[in-house]
């Protein structure tokens, strides 16, 4: 599949990168689940962006933390998504009741983020490797997904999409008019925690591939990208998850070539993060010098 080994090293092809690589089983899970995630958290992301809700999304990767520890420490690596998941909800429920008890946003999302986290170390800590789990809970695992995690992983990502897919009508309609959604009869709070649920429910399949503290970037670059080269609703939507695809798609790649063409070891969840903002820094040049252009004509 890839091209001889010259000097020791082994040359990888344009072709292998992207298309070769794949067909080995570990790159083709990871290539999997992240598509799935790309799909999901990009539209979910738009909403997300809409809002004005990335640090409440902040918060709830957080807020996950402790699941995946407890889940690690009972169940070993298949106690990671049932452990998110209760986290999760249990996350998105609490913040979503602060804010309707008239705590402010940013003081209900501290609460719940350094709460759940400081939990999160203390389980962690107890455990025999305690660098090696946190930094697997951290920084994820992308690359060693197993083959009986895949399933549960797409639906979970499912289940949130169904969520947003649902709801989406009148989730764009209170965020750009929340006085005139309830007085269209929505409810606030059953809105308001949809989302949390489906923006929990993707950090559950995100926290346990690409880690707690990269998710994030799944639920905000695509969203911001879109808004950048959009003017337009709808189309918002789809070019959030076709950026996180194809972001997903060549960050694998280029992690792939860097560790195998190139004898430089790249953890693939932060590379996929990386070509993220790489992709997002582009399209914001784009968008400032399309612009200056129309400012000076």
């Amino acid at each position: 599949m890839f091209a001889a080994v010259r000097g020791g090293v082994v040359h990888v092809s344009l072709w292998d990168a992207l298309f070769g690589a794949f067909a080995l089983p570990f790159m083709g899970r990871a290539l999997v689940v992240l598509l799935v995630l790309a799909l999901v958290a990009g539209v979910v992301g738009v909403l997300v962006n809409l809002r004005g809700l990335e640090f409440v999304s902040d918060g709830l990767t957080h807020a996950v933390f402790p699941g995946l520890a407890v889940g690690l420490a009972v169940g070993g690596t298949a106690g990671l998504l049932p452990g998110a998941a209760v986290a999760a909800l249990l996350g998105a429920v609490a913040l979503t009741w602060l804010a309707r008890a008239g705590v402010t946003s940013d003081a209900g999302v501290a609460v719940v983020l350094t709460a759940a986290f400081s939990v999160g170390v203390i389980v962690v800590s107890k455990s025999d490797d305690y660098a090696g789990a946190l930094e697997e809970l951290l920084f994820g695992r992308v690359l060693t997904i197993p083959p009986d995690e895949v399933l549960p992983l797409v639906l979970v990502a499912a289940v949130a999409l169904v969520i947003v897919l649902v709801t989406v009508k009148q989730q764009v309609f209170r965020a750009f008019d929340a006085a005139g959604s309830r007085a269209a009869g929505d409810s606030g709070f059953r809105l308001d925690l949809a989302l949390n649920v489906a923006v929990a429910l993707v950090v559950v399949a995100g926290a346990s591939t690409v880690g707690s503290l990269l998710v994030l970037a799944f639920l905000v670059v695509p969203g911001a990208v879109a808004r950048l080269a959009s003017a337009r609703l709808w189309p918002l939507f789809p070019i959030a998850a076709v950026f996180a695809a194809l972001a997903s798609w060549i960050g694998l790649a280029v992690g792939f070539a860097a560790s195998v063409g190139a004898g430089v070891d790249l953890p693939a969840g932060s590379t996929v993060v990386a070509v993220f903002v790489l992709g997002y820094a582009v399209v914001l040049g784009i968008r400032l010098l399309r612009d200056a252009g129309e400012r000076a004509a």
